[in-house]
């Protein structure tokens, strides 16, 4: 188990080296640049910032320094070759080496990508981990109860809320919330930017519970779907032959086999409802990473997106590792395969 845990988390290497250069690829694609949106600047004070964050560089590689280099006589091919990589794309890589995520352009420097991950991410996760808690507190127990009542209405109830909830879209829902509680009740789900501080409060609850429908009709309709097909197998009927109560039976012998393909989901859903809250935080007015992510793209504000970019990899990433690792305690074949 530890060598596997070892091998998957050295897989995040190329991961990360993956998701940065598309990242850095499409964003140095888009028309623009990060000092576009400002007020117009002489293009002195433009080279200048290019010139203080490396944005003079070329983009992949340097072959021009190089032959400059070879020309004055300079021929250490370690030094070549340092210089053939020195580009924007590689030095940003050397930074996240060393756990650098760059300044912000925004800021001018004043302001690095990690510390507005560390201010601004929590209310991003916390508004994720209610969507989750919801997700898996309601949607396994309904799927769970349609499958038991398989054919009866309070399947097909299930089944059609279910479908309704992975049919519309977080957006949608989101705003018929807003226009249902501020017209029919006259509260506002928006809340000031101070009750978003502190360690939980309840601006996170209506946000959470938005961003986990989809997931909760998901999450709801594979339980359902695993555990129909767990009740028909040989070793439930033996069960019930011996005697067996009916809620043991549930319990240890359709649950215990049914929940590893829900297993399977959950850490990627965990991850997606955490990273992806932009819209929600949009609707609600939350100061979330999302948003700020958002800001950044419409100010090609490079290091941002890329930053938040890799740190979301990296999140969806070890999601998937701890998935893997708890199959073995859910389902020991595993656990002795590995």
């Amino acid at each position: 188990m530890v060598s596997f845990i070892i091998r998957r988390l050295l897989w995040l290497i190329p991961v990360v080296i993956t998701v940065a250069a598309v990242t850095f690829f499409l964003m140095h694609r888009a028309p623009g640049g990060p000092w576009d949106n400002d007020k117009p600047m002489p293009q002195s004070a433009v080279n200048s910032l290019n010139a203080k964050f490396g944005l003079d560089n070329p983009t992949w590689i340097n072959p021009g320094k190089v032959q400059d280099q070879w020309i004055n006589g300079r021929r250490n091919p370690l030094r070549l070759t340092a210089d053939f990589f020195d580009s924007q794309f590689f030095g940003y890589m050397f930074n996240v080496a060393h756990g650098d995520l760059g300044p912000t352009y925004a800021s001018r420097g004043g302001e690095s990508v990690q510390s507005v991950i560390i201010r601004q991410f929590p209310v991003s996760f916390k508004i994720g981990l209610v969507g989750t808690i919801f997700a898996v507190f309601v949607g396994v127990p309904l799927g769970v109860y349609a499958a038991i009542k398989q054919n009866t209405a309070g399947d097909y109830l299930s089944v059609f809320l279910t479908t309704i909830g992975r049919s519309v879209p977080t957006f949608v829902s989101g705003l018929l919330l807003l226009i249902f509680l501020s017209k029919g009740f006259h509260i506002s789900p928006l809340k000031r930017p101070e009750a978003w501080r502190g360690l939980f409060s309840s601006a996170y609850i209506l946000p959470g519970l938005v961003l986990g429908m989809a997931t909760t009709s998901y999450i709801a309709r594979l339980t359902r779907s695993s555990v129909i097909e767990t009740k028909r197998n040989d070793f439930v009927r033996t069960a019930r032959a011996k005697g067996v109560g009916e809620p043991r039976v549930i319990r240890k012998h359709i649950l215990q086999n049914a929940l590893l393909p829900v297993v399977t989901i959950l850490g990627p859903a965990a991850a997606d409802l955490i990273t992806g809250s932009i819209i929600i935080e949009e609707i609600f007015n939350a100061p979330g990473l999302g948003r700020t992510f958002v800001d950044a793209i419409s100010k090609r504000d490079y290091s941002v997106v890329t930053g938040v970019t890799i740190f979301y990899a990296v999140l969806i990433a070890l999601a998937n590792v701890l998935v893997d690792i708890s199959y073995g305690f859910i389902d020991p074949r595993i656990r002795s395969r590995r």
